[in-house]
């Protein structure tokens, strides 16, 4: 798997999503206790809006911030993203109203919002062949996972020597440090594409791409099986901890990072097992399992006893292993549904559509667990996720080739053109806009 880690401008990319990762982390810990220390009691409301505008900044802005910036040198608008993040972290020390607190965060999530989808589209064009791109996907996977188990471990080390403040500071010099690789690394320049269009249609040109592709339709339904299945163990691992199993503060730590080990072992198994399996057979098995995760857990006080703490602990690693195995793959998807010059705006609008089903699944599952039950919770989202599974079996193709016969049909001078992509024997077809100047003699799905 390392072997990608030989292409230097990837090794430098992945250094620098790994340090900024490990900088947003210590963020993570920093404004909870900013957080307390504003607003005390409220603390937990605090951190819940702070949440909410996150996942608003995510869903608004990746779309817009793909058509603003799409045509312009990556490694610039990287480096430049990196620094506005480092500027805002290094601010946030100097906050005394919640207020400040929520204008900042949306000023960070927003910058993330336009890095995290340029800096994806970027691998391909880096990592050409299928195979090297599988395994920089799970390295990203893994790096994700390993913050989540680390970061915590790390701010509490640091908190030993200094003030939860200087935890912001960690965070800008993790963003800049970031910046410095990206500028050493030789990045590839998005290819000039000459389209006269809104920006309306530049900033839904992605999301219009992504709906129009029945793998990525199917994929929208499996990043909602997967926040369904993630917003249980993200929402409700607390209290069902300490209140439905009565256990200490130190345990709530214990379960996430169970969470968190399943994840990392199947991304670790992940580039291997995609060498024998489909995309389509793995995501859809993953999520299938994710609905009979959920509704074992809702099994759990009736059946299990005693023994529903160590269930407990197996059942979270195994959603966190089918989460894993359903959204790791999903890069793949992306890179063969559109060429280069398109990948930015449909890696924006995946980035977008799938922050939105987190949007939606995390009030769901706080609200549902608050006013009937864990156990009616555990069933709700097994149903979110049951209902999501099938509709992702149903969009995505069972014949599902990289590259399909096509025919274009001029609809009007004056309009966007129809690309109809038309399997032998008339199976499925689907439709994509485009400018005449756009057009493709292979279009990848």
């Amino acid at each position: 798997m390392l072997v990608v880690l030989r292409n230097r401008t990837y090794r430098h990319l992945f250094g620098a999503h790994v340090v900024a990762l490990t900088g947003t982390g210590l963020a993570t810990v920093a404004l909870g206790l900013l957080a307390y220390d504003l607003a005390g009691a409220e603390a937990g409301a605090v951190l819940g809006t702070a949440l909410a505008i996150k996942m608003i900044a995510y869903v608004s802005v990746a779309p817009i911030a793909a058509a603003l910036l799409g045509a312009l040198p990556r490694r610039a608008v990287l480096v430049t993203l990196d620094l506005v993040r480092a500027g805002v972290a290094v601010t946030l020390p100097w906050v005394d109203e919640i207020w400040q607190i929520y204008v900042l965060i949306f000023l960070l999530q927003a910058a993330s919002a336009a890095f995290t989808p340029t800096f994806q589209a970027t691998i391909p064009d880096v990592l050409p062949d299928e195979r090297e791109y599988t395994r920089a996907v799970t390295l990203s996977r893994m790096a994700y996972d390993l913050e989540g188990l680390l970061s915590p471990s790390l701010a509490a080390a640091l908190l030993v020597l200094m003030s939860y403040n200087n935890l912001f500071l960690g965070t800008a010099i993790g963003f800049v440090g970031s910046a410095l690789l990206v500028v050493s690394a030789v990045v590839p320049r998005p290819k000039p594409v000459n389209r006269d269009e809104s920006l309306y249609a530049a900033t839904t040109r992605g999301i219009r791409i992504y709906l129009a592709t029945p793998r990525l339709r199917g994929l929208l339904a499996v990043h909602l099986a997967a926040a369904a299945a993630g917003s249980m163990v993200l929402v409700n691992t607390v209290a069902y901890v300490r209140d439905v199993l009565g256990r200490g503060a130190s345990d709530v730590a214990v379960a996430l990072a169970f969470n968190g080990v399943g994840s990392l072992a199947a991304a670790l198994v992940l580039p291997k097992l995609l060498d024998r399996v489909t995309d389509r057979v793995l995501v859809l098995r993953a999520s299938v399992a994710l609905v009979v995760f959920l509704l074992a857990g809702a099994s759990f006080a009736s059946l299990l006893g005693g023994t529903q703490w160590p269930a407990l602990l197996v059942l979270w690693a195994l959603i966190g292993a089918g989460c894993s195995f359903a959204l790791t793959p999903g890069a793949r998807l992306l890179r063969r549904s559109a060429d280069s010059c398109d990948r930015p705006a449909l890696f924006a609008a995946d980035f977008a559509l799938s922050h939105a089903c987190w949007l939606l699944c995390y009030p769901l599952a706080g609200w549902v667990a608050t006013t009937a039950s864990m156990t009616t919770a555990f069933i709700v989202l097994g149903g979110v996720t049951a209902v999501a599974a099938l509709v992702a079996w149903r969009s995505w193709p069972t014949h599902d080739p990289e590259v399909v016969a096509h025919v274009h049909r001029d609809l009007d001078p004056d309009h966007d053109h129809l690309h109809d992509a038309v399997l032998a024997g008339g199976a499925w077809r689907h439709a994509h806009e485009f400018r005449i100047d756009d057009h493709h003699d292979r279009w990848p799905r």
